[in-house]
């Protein structure tokens, strides 16, 4: 027979409600149809709990329409059943099956597939009443049955269905090939099948129920005969004896019992109070275990059909044994859960709850050591904050007078953050620093410069009165902070003029003292050109300007001029939290600042080498004029610069010797350099220096010069010579080599710089 030729059962549409009372009135029916189609395998505690959690949510979620059409057709005799307890029984069914079906590895799992959350059982497992061997054997059995089989047995054996309406049930709940499942069912009961199923060919008779001293049920009990079926039951065209025995029949004229029984089952009161509702209630009438609930009849010749067995207590997952679980593994379990609770409790207390895209530190590591200094160290509250009225009359003029300005200022969050950040910085914040500068967390409260935003992120200033400290941080929170430290000890009213605030794409803004009246840009490389103006805000930050920091080539390079009470200023961008200082003139006649036109035209030849000493913490940086030479072939004179940039912990200067020829375009030539010489400085101001020099004709020759000190100079090796004087000019060829050694004017020998 083809599932397509069968007819639909015309149930109409059904209601949730409807669906409802009879889940509740057949909970007991429902949950032993769910628990024998389960695959045993699941183990008989799972199966209990999924049995249970199918039924419980197989109610419709408001109307679902039913098999039929609008106009329910004339009802069969097979159609004579509830339809809410149809609906939910198909849905029992169609979990059922799916919960048996095998997880695949790229395929979701169905809902029915994994373990119900409710109902959950914590610390015992339950299962049913242990039967005995039949019930075992019979078990045995259906484990062998694929899950649609063991459907078709259920509907057949538990419902007392006929093949046609067997075959609609389970083409209803999705089974693909139903007859295919009902030969599964018609095997079971075989002889083949129960020769599988029993050694010895039967079932073994219950003790104390076999053999031909059994009882009989007395006429007109309402148990049914041995066998579970009335004559004709399988047939699906059978006699209505058999069909009005069907779990959940209509009461109506034609049932027996009146109203609300089923003949040849219910007989009286059910279990809990109930009047013939409960499948589990009162079988046959009589006063069996828990209110009248008596076994299935037995066989007067020692034998019980498979589908007598369906209504024993081994199978009814209502009625219920509970043991304990694995007490010492839970044991176990419950120390692990433990300690795993108390240590996210404890690393969700380290990092702080998230708010604003930033933990309660940000970026900062975790903390590691509670210690009062440190703590007040990292307070907001306890930040040093100076007012604008301060610097005006302090005989100070440093960043110990600065007032703290920027529109951020008063948040806490972000300043909690900056001083978490400085203290712990955390594997994701770049960090930087000047060589020689500690990045330790600060001794005590800090000192607060500055807080707002500029270019698109959150920047904080803070001074500890050995370092300056700048924090940033996005202000969309989608990249990392960052964290610069820079040395600033001994710094005097020059030095802290103005400080690096932000760098972005190839420009530079600075935060400026509060003593400073005007800022201009000037450019290096024009020492003609005047300075434009370089406007700032009310809290000192200078508008953008293009920096030589970052830049790839020496096209220009613009300063910052700044103007207080006392003078003008020039500062460079060295790549560094505090712009360094631009000087010229002899270090023992103290060197004035770069402004002017001797020194700008200087700067302009030489300020391209100040690459050299860019990122090496450089405080200010000197050049002045050692020496002047004729040059051979009357080419006219050249000139000798020493420049020494000098660091803002005091040692690892550098220092460079540079020639110019006499064409004012043509950038200075690095004669030697030298980190870490006292030459060309307050403590040693001699300097010695050679160049090997092209004249226009085309010849070569060996230069050389040293400062006013020296009396003497001579070249050996691949070139020699010697000269009377602080100058040398000795013919040579392409490419030669030659040591430069000088002799001072009290006899003293002095190396060339190197």
């Amino acid at each position: 027979m083809s599932t397509k030729d069968l007819v639909p059962s015309p149930v109409g549409p059904v209601d949730v409600e409807q669906a409802e009372a009879a889940l509740v009135e057949r909970y007991p029916r429902l949950v032993r149809i769910a628990y024998l189609v389960l695959p045993p395998s699941l183990g008989r505690n799972r199966r209990v709990l999924t049995a249970h959690a199918l039924v419980q949510r197989s109610l419709p979620r408001r109307r679902v329409p039913g098999p039929g059409p609008a106009v329910p057709e004339p009802r069969l005799a097979e159609d004579a059943v509830d339809p809410g307890y149809a609906y939910v029984r198909g849905e029992v069914l169609r979990q059922a099956l799916i919960a048996g079906l095998p997880l695949r590895r790229l395929a979701l799992p169905r809902r029915a597939q994994l373990p119900p959350l409710l109902p959950h059982v914590w610390g015992l497992r339950l299962f049913p009443r242990v039967g005995g061997a039949d019930e075992l054997a019979l078990d045995q059995r259906l484990s062998r049955l694929s899950g649609p089989g063991r459907a078709a047995y259920v509907l057949r054996g538990l419902e007392r269905q006929g093949d046609a309406e067997v075959l609609r049930v389970l083409a209803a709940a999705g089974v693909a090939d139903p007859p295919s499942a009902l030969a599964e069912a018609d095997a079971l009961d075989g002889p083949e099948g129960e020769s599988e199923g029993d050694p010895a060919g039967s079932l073994t008779p219950e003790a104390g129920h076999s053999g031909p001293d059994a009882p009989h049920p007395p006429a007109g009990s309402g148990e049914r005969p041995a066998g579970g079926y009335a004559p004709g039951a399988r047939t699906g065209d059978g006699d209505g004896d058999a069909r009005t025995a069907r779990v959940g029949e209509q009461p109506g004229p034609h049932s027996a019992g009146g109203s609300g029984s089923r003949p040849g089952r219910d007989g009286g009161h059910g279990r809990n109070g109930s009047n013939g509702g409960n499948e589990e209630s009162a079988r046959g009438g009589g006063s069996g275990r828990n209110g009248g609930s008596v076994r299935a009849p037995f066989d007067p010749g020692g034998r019980r059909s498979g589908v007598a067995l369906l209504e024993s207590d081994e199978f009814d997952p209502c009625a219920l044994q509970a043991r304990p679980t694995d007490l010492l593994r839970r044991r176990q379990h419950a120390r692990a859960s433990f300690v795993a609770l108390a240590a996210l409790l404890v690393c969700g207390a380290l990092l702080g709850l998230p708010g604003d895209g930033w933990g309660r530190n940000g970026a900062a590591a975790p903390s590691y050591a509670r210690n009062p200094a440190a703590e007040a160290a990292l307070d907001p509250a306890a930040l040093k904050r100076v007012g604008p009225a301060v610097w005006p009359g302090s005989t100070r003029r440093d960043f110990s007078v600065w007032p703290a300005r920027g529109g951020l200022v008063g948040d806490a969050a972000l300043l909690r953050r900056a001083l978490a950040v400085w203290a712990r910085p955390g594997a994701s914040v770049r960090s930087s620093a000047t060589p020689g500068t500690p990045v330790g967390p600060p001794m005590g409260p800090p000192q607060l410069l500055f807080a707002g935003v500029v270019d698109g992120a959150r920047v904080v200033l803070l001074h500890d009165g050995l370092r300056v400290v700048r924090y940033a941080e996005p202000v969309g929170g989608a990249a990392g902070a960052a964290l610069d430290f820079a040395r600033t000890d001994g710094a005097d009213a020059v030095g802290s003029a103005a400080l690096v605030l932000s760098r972005a794409a190839g420009n530079v803004r600075y935060l400026t003292a509060p003593w400073v009246k005007e800022t201009a840009v000037r450019d290096l490389l024009a020492p003609a050109g005047e300075p434009r103006p370089l406007p700032r805000d009310a809290s000192g930050v200078t508008e953008p300007m293009t920096g030589p920091a970052l830049a790839r080539s020496c096209t220009r390079w613009n300063t910052l001029q700044v103007q207080d009470g006392s003078g003008r200023r020039l500062l460079t961008d060295l790549d560094e939290l505090a712009p360094a200082r631009l000087l010229w003139g002899p270090p023992a006649d103290a060197p004035a600042d770069a402004t002017s036109p001797e020194a700008r035209a200087a700067w302009a030849r030489t300020a391209c080498q100040l690459t050299a000493v860019r990122a090496h913490g450089v405080r200010s940086v000197n050049a002045w004029r050692f020496a002047r030479q004729p040059l051979p072939e009357g080419a006219g004179s050249g000139t000798w610069l020493c420049t020494r940039a000098e660091t803002w912990r005091g040692t690892g200067s550098r220092v460079l010797a540079q020639f110019l020829v006499p064409s004012p375009t043509v950038p200075a030539a690095l004669a030697a350099r030298s980190e870490g010489s006292p030459a060309c400085g307050v403590r040693d101001p001699r300097v010695l220096a050679g160049v090997l020099w092209q004249a226009p004709g085309g010849g070569w020759y060996v230069l050389a010069a040293g400062s006013p000190d020296f009396a003497a100079l001579e070249v050996s090796g691949g070139v020699k010579g010697r000269s009377d004087g602080p100058v040398l000019a000795v013919r040579a060829a392409a490419g030669a080599r030659a040591d430069l050694d000088g002799t001072l004017r009290d006899g003293t020998q002095v190396g060339a710089l190197r």
